[in-house]
């Protein structure tokens, strides 16, 4: 009985420091620091940390028409560093293209005779279209500027024999590697410019900051996804929140990237109340209610368990005691 007893008095003594633990750790809980309004960024350039877009975004509709590349000429410059570009441009219209595109193996055989000699003239680039059975050819030139690099190239549609557009590129310097962004772009201008985005990533821990790009409101922090198809260039970011000194930044939006831009405000003491707020850190899982209560009801299990087996014990020991004729306890 004595046994059984103590096993009570453990029980009680558990349940006391759970109960006494539980104003503690909700204390802790709220004495947790929450976040202090960050200091407004330095300035500087926009960032430069940039991440692909997704595939659906990169690439939203593969063009139907059957392409062809016919190449580019060399003026003024290596031919080994021009048939590196026209590979590149190739590579990537075969990206864009649903149809597969004839190799240059397969153009060299086809096409013989005088259309060989072609020099880039609507007329023959239509002619060579028919022969290797496709709507478009795209053919080119690349010319040296200096240490730079200038792309002039055309698209002919095959059934009419005429010029659908023509790009000239900005003057591009560094080797073929460092030009692949370049090209990339100068082969969606030429046969898919509607397809010419990119996006802006915020990130920020405001809640309920107003988001504006180039003046028009896109929504309110956070924004559950990048604001995407924008076009290619500078644009302006301004987030905004009462009681918060607006942030506003320029940020250059590259080709089938993401900017990421990380939105820090600092409280504005002139200004009313805040009523943007931030995110409350999360509380800690041995924090919460539900946990301690499964401690509670672990503790008084247990508690009883042992008393009974303490109790179990006694008996058994009072019944030996007896039958060797000893006094119990």
């Amino acid at each position: 009985m004595r046994c059984f007893v103590q096993g009570l008095a453990v029980l009680v003594w558990i349940a006391s420091a759970l109960v006494a633990g539980l104003p503690e750790a909700a204390a802790d809980a709220a004495a947790q620091p929450r976040p202090s309004p960050p200091a407004a960024p330095a300035p500087g350039p926009a960032p430069s940390a940039d991440a692909p877009l997704p595939s659906a975004d990169a690439r939203e509709h593969a063009l139907t028409q059957k392409i062809a590349v016919w190449r580019f000429d060399a003026l003024g410059i290596e031919p080994e560093l021009v048939a590196r570009l026209e590979a590149l441009f190739r590579s990537e219209l075969d990206r864009l293209a649903a149809a597969p595109m004839p190799s240059r193996r397969e153009i060299d055989r086809k096409i013989t005779s005088d259309l060989a000699q072609c020099t880039g003239e609507d007329k023959c680039l239509a002619a060579i279209g028919k022969k290797l059975e496709v709507d478009v050819v795209v053919a080119g030139s690349v010319g040296a500027l200096g240490d730079n690099y200038l792309l002039n190239i055309k698209v002919v549609e095959v059934a009419t024999a005429k010029q659908l557009r023509r790009i000239t590129t900005e003057p591009l310097r560094g080797t073929p590697d460092d030009l692949i962004e370049s090209v990339r772009v100068a082969a969606y201008r030429l046969l898919a410019p509607e397809q010419l985005h990119g996006s802006i990533s915020i990130l920020s821990d405001l809640i309920g900051g107003e988001v504006a790009v180039d003046g028009k409101r896109v929504g309110q922090t956070p924004l559950a996804a990048p604001i995407s198809k924008l076009a290619l260039g500078p644009h302006v970011v301004r987030v905004s929140a009462r009681g918060y000194t607006p942030f506003e930044q320029t940020v250059e939006v590259r080709f089938q990237k993401s900017a990421r831009v990380e939105v820090r405000l600092v409280v504005d003491l002139t200004a009313g109340p805040v009523l943007a707020v931030t995110r409350p850190p999360p509380r800690r899982w041995y924090h919460r209610t539900w946990v301690l209560a499964a401690i509670g009801v672990g503790a008084v299990v247990t508690g009883a368990l042992l008393g009974y087996e303490l109790g179990q014990v006694d008996r058994t020991c009072a019944n030996c005691d007896q039958q060797r004729g000893l006094p119990g306890l």
